[in-house]
């Protein structure tokens, strides 16, 4: 179902447009103004107050016509060519990456994405993947697929088109991310498996339709590759490349990340050696690696997990009950995060994240980050 047309919708894509705005302003500006419209709308010595604005965005927004216009376009755009607009305030936007500070703030996306799927694995490797790494792709997936993950990757030769085909082949839903935008599939010699995805899965890119590509577009999309991946598995790679880069994002990002070991002479093993040499990434040796690390099991995750691990932390005071029940639908938030979603002043927070982490539910990571135990 496409996103419908909305006033608000328009505004944040035009917010977006703003040239050089991150994610942690633009998070702080709906965060503190309650819409995107309000920050266009106020009185510049209010917006001045917002943490984080600085005088060369106030001056920008003088300039809120045309970005409104650019935003009114890409929206036309995409009711034209069926594709959906899936901005950080939609509650469909995906939770794994909401916590991350470098999250895309808008996606596009085409087909039918479970964007909050209960597991979720990713695939990648060298574009030159050898006959072994291919074959190695298909028993991994095959191999997983009692465990019902959707498949992630991002529809590049090699390893990746490879971990695609494998989940259609075994009726996995899977996603490609792509470096351009969903509506100019690259490569295209992909095209065919990129629409056998949308019935189940599809495809998700942070660049509206007709977006002209750029090298750098690749190695951007990878840290969406690694946000939404529980676990990522390095199949084949080389000592530099893109599969390298994600798995280093996946290990930023306190992801499960797996390589597979390969021949010591073989090039394409080399990254995959050096991630495990440098306890960046646990060998591969089989679905159990990811089982015990993730806590899966066979049983269908839709009916069963996603409704016995919820909780309602009816026993907690209110203060308390707000963050347990923020870090389960989002897995980790900052310090700083937690305190604009609940109201509570970062001493006060500090103090009851301190208190839940004696009490062993909630551990902290690097960061200023918290997730649940």
């Amino acid at each position: 179902m496409l996103t419908p047309l909305t006033d608000e919708l328009q505004y944040q894509l035009a917010l977006h447009r703003i040239p050089k705005i991150g994610p942690t302003v633009y998070r702080n500006i709906l965060a503190y103004t309650g819409s995107a419209r309000s920050f266009f709308e106020m009185p510049s010595g209010k917006a001045a107050k917002i943490p984080r604005i600085s005088q060369k965005l106030l001056e920008l927004r003088k300039e809120g016509k045309l970005y409104l216009k650019e935003a009114e376009e890409i929206i036309a755009q995409c009711q034209k060519k069926n594709i959906n607009i899936l901005t950080f305030s939609n509650p469909e936007y995906p939770s794994r990456l909401k916590s991350l500070d470098d999250c895309p703030m808008v996606l596009f996306t085409k087909g039918k994405i479970n964007f909050n799927a209960p597991r979720t694995i990713g695939m990648v490797g060298t574009r030159n993947a050898t006959e072994y790494g291919r074959s190695i792709t298909r028993k991994i997936i095959e191999d997983l697929s009692p465990y019902l993950p959707t498949v992630i990757s991002g529809l590049a030769y090699g390893i990746d088109i490879e971990s695609h085909r494998a989940a259609l082949q075994n009726k996995l839903p899977t996603i490609a991310i792509l470096g351009s935008s969903v509506d100019q599939v690259y490569p295209s010699a992909h095209k065919g498996t990129a629409e056998a995805m949308l019935d189940s899965g599809g495809l998700i890119s942070e660049y509206p339709p007709g977006t002209v590509m750029h090298p750098s577009n690749f190695p951007q999309r990878n840290r969406i590759i690694a946000g939404l991946s529980d676990a990522l598995i390095v199949v084949e790679a080389a000592k530099k490349g893109g599969a390298l880069i994600t798995a280093e994002i996946s290990f930023s990002y306190n992801r499960e990340v797996f390589a597979v070991p390969g021949n010591l002479h073989a090039p394409y093993s080399e990254g995959c050696n050096h991630l495990i040499r440098k306890m960046k990434a646990s060998i591969f040796t089989g679905p159990k690696d990811l089982e015990e690390s993730l806590s899966w099991s066979k049983e269908n995750p839709e009916t069963n997990n996603s409704n016995k691990n919820r909780k309602d932390f009816a026993g907690f005071e209110e203060e308390e009950k707000k963050i347990l029940l923020l870090l389960q639908e989002y897995v980790e938030l900052e310090i700083d995060q937690l305190s604009l979603m609940t109201g509570v002043s970062i001493s006060t927070l500090a103090m009851k994240l301190l208190n839940l982490e004696f009490e062993g539910l909630i551990k902290s990571l690097p960061g200023k980050k918290y997730r649940l135990t």
